[in-house]
């Protein structure tokens, strides 16, 4: 580590500043950087990754800290640092072309490009020597360093090809897309689920709370049961496994085994609020509270880890401490035992260790080792007394915990996360109950205020700058459910004035997909629908869109999204379960599509009834708006009948007879669903 800090010192991001130590004599992403490249006749090496990410810390240890390697980048390359979470344009950008290169992507990233940001290599994580078959930094730059001088242009054709193939991806077909791609990818996901743990594929394996959100869609359009089992199957198994940590709450990124057992332990706050919204939706499809108190629980460990003093939240926790993956998290045998004293034998019939990590000091990761009631009736408890005892387990076990070192917070307030985060809670304020639908409802508000309280939208409220397609789209997302939640019309009126900003902003005038921002130092400007770990930006707008659409009796804002599906249909034909956010909005304009219009005021029982009625029920394709509203003049003729909240179900251009009894309400809408075939 060099004793004099190179210039990331000056960066806001927690990202560069890790590394603003380094021997290596970084450079922010600048014209600086690029001038300089020039200048000296140097390819760029550039390096992308986040603050919480692990394997980034283990090439900042193995190379960036090494004098070795230090010096063999300073001699031969210009040296750029990116943080993904700042600057997500720029990381799908080069994401996209290392997953075209190698086939592959993930962080690190890394890149070598020319001084005009064209890149001619890429790579994930690599090594400082080369071993297992990959070449390591000690050979790799060397090797490159000489191309450059004796055989450029076959590094500049190469640079060529790669950019051609990114600015054809822009060019897309248009046709309209139907049911026939929402069953191709329920297809395709069924042929890669697993049906011994849950989820899609082998190890490792993500959450994609996304797949889960299209599958139950998929099922409310299909009654195709095994839609539905996979959901909860994959629910369950998560909420049993070592990806959630069963101490704290909430769950980790990943799991590196295919049975959930061992995860890789950062903890991301976008994560939190899609598996929340995926949890809510199943009980309300199931009718199984077990599920929404899951998301009760993450909504916990959320508000205690990131929420901020302001309001909003942080972005993440570190999966290291102590220079350890995973050190917080682990117990020993003997640890349990010497925290629970004697009621460790009856611990062990309710947790296992038995993810045994391999590194001969005996830490594993605690799972379940059944649901909830399987495991009562096995004690022969009721399942409430199982809760109770399990808790106080949490509470001592907690305790030993926070006397460890903590794992470091990204404290990042980016306005895409917490939109995601707004919609969950809102969500959630209206499903759960009691204490945890109050506060979820209170944490949701607090955190849109602040962002709407700034005096313009940015992506990361530190740093300033621009905002992303992502802020706007998950924002609008957040503050749709926040009106549902609250019926303040300040919540409608600002995700109308963002959704206008993002259509002025981004939207191709030429066709029906938004743009990433555009800045004169990206590579190609890109249109984004391809999901990754969270839906795309396009995904979400086009749902934003529909529910603006209904809400406002809007027609304009229906065709705006309608334009998107058109624009995407090219890309998503090919392979449609790579687009399931964007195929989940398609469900929506797919229809039918059902607007209620509810009349009286939102703090009276009745419209309380009413509104309970319509949120704790699977509903994907509804739009719920306060009738009289200023900004949905279509509703202003409707009236209370006598004098009670009243509902006005209306699909198409028409409504059905007001009624102020939710359970007709209910079957109006067609609750309960018919089972028959």
């Amino acid at each position: 580590m060099s004793s004099q800090p190179n210039r990331l010192i000056r960066e806001n991001s927690p990202y560069l500043r890790q590394h603003a130590f380094n021997p290596v004599d970084w450079y922010p992403w600048s014209d600086e950087a690029f001038a300089r490249a020039r200048e000296l006749d140097r390819p760029i090496f550039l390096s992308i990754g986040y603050s919480t990410c692990h394997w980034c810390h283990v090439m900042a240890k193995e190379s960036f800290m090494d004098q070795e390697v230090a010096n063999l980048l300073n001699r031969a390359f210009i040296s750029v640092k990116v943080d993904r979470e700042e600057r997500p344009d720029l990381d799908r950008i080069y994401m996209e072309v290392c997953q075209r290169m190698t086939g592959r992507g993930g962080w690190p990233l890394t890149v070598i490009m020319t001084p005009k940001r064209r890149p001619f290599f890429a790579a994930t994580y690599i090594p400082r020597q080369s071993r297992y078959g990959i070449q390591g930094l000690l050979e790799l730059l060397p090797a490159v360093e000489s191309l450059w001088r004796t055989r450029r242009s076959d590094l500049l054709n190469t640079a060529d090809q790669i950019l051609s193939a990114l600015s054809s991806r822009q060019r897309q077909e248009s046709k309209e897309m139907g049911m026939e791609v929402l069953e191709r990818a329920y297809l395709d996901l069924a042929a890669r689920f697993d049906w011994q743990s849950g989820g899609f594929g082998g190890s490792p394996k993500f959450p994609s709370a996304h797949n889960l959100l299209f599958l139950l869609r998929w099922w409310d359009r299909s009654s195709q049961p095994d839609a539905l089992e996979m959901v909860t199957i994959t629910l369950q198994a998560m909420r049993e496994g070592g990806i959630f940590d069963q101490v704290g709450g909430g769950f980790h990124r990943y799991s590196t085994d295919a049975g959930w057992n061992v995860p890789h332990f950062e903890k991301m706050l976008y994560d939190q609020a899609l598996l929340s919204i995926a949890y809510l939706e199943a009980a309300a499809a199931t009718g199984q509270p077990e599920y929404a108190s899951v998301a009760a629980e993450i909504f916990r460990f959320v508000r205690r880890e990131l929420r901020s003093a302001q309001g909003p939240f942080f972005s993440a926790l570190d999966a290291d401490s102590e220079g350890e993956e995973g050190r917080y998290y682990l117990w020993t045998s003997q640890q349990i035992r010497s925290a629970l004293g004697d009621d460790a034998p009856l611990f062990y019939r309710v947790f296992s260790l038995e993810s045994d990590l391999g590194d001969g000091t005996g830490r594993a990761v605690l799972r379940m080792r059944g649901t909830w009631d399987d495991l009562a009736s096995s004690l022969g408890w009721d399942e409430g007394r199982l809760r109770e005892r399990v808790d106080n387990w949490r509470q001592i076990l907690w305790k030993v915990r926070e006397s460890r070192v903590r794992p470091a917070r990204d404290e990042k307030i980016l306005t895409d996360g917490n939109g995601l985060m707004i919609a969950a809670l809102a969500r959630g304020s209206m499903i759960l109950e009691g204490a945890d639908a109050e506060l979820a409802l209170a944490d949701a508000l607090s955190a849109a205020d602040y962002l709407l309280s700034l005096s313009t939208l940015v992506h990361s409220t530190g740093s300033g700058g621009i905002a992303f397609l992502d802020d706007y789209a998950f924002l609008i997302w957040g503050l749709i459910e926040l009106y549902w939640a609250s019926f303040d019309d300040r919540y409608l009126r600002s995700a109308e004035g963002l959704a206008q900003k993002m259509l002025a902003s981004l939207k191709d005038p030429d066709g029906g997909l938004f743009f990433s921002p555009d800045q004169p130092d990206l590579l190609v400007r890109q249109k984004e629908f391809h999901d990754g770990a969270i839906p795309s930006g396009n995904a979400v707008a086009a749902y934003d869109l529909l529910c603006l659409a209904h809400i406002l009796g809007r027609p304009d804002l229906d065709e705006r999204a309608q334009s998107i599906f058109r624009d995407a249909s090219g890309q998503v034909s090919k392979s449609p379960a790579a687009f399931v956010g964007l195929l989940s909005a398609l469900d929506f304009a797919l229809g039918p599509a059902q607007q209620v219009a509810i009349t009286g005021l939102p703090d009276e029982p009745g419209f309380q009834a009413i509104r309970q009625a319509l949120f704790r029920a699977f509903l994907p394709r509804k739009a719920v708006v306060g009738a009289g509203s200023e900004l949905a003049d279509w509703t202003v003729g409707l009236k209370m009948l006598d004098g009670r909240a009243t509902a006005y179900v209306c699909a198409g251009n028409t409504c059905s007879l007001p009624t102020t009894d939710p359970v007709h309400m209910m079957r109006l809408l067609g609750i309960p669903r018919d089972s028959s075939p």
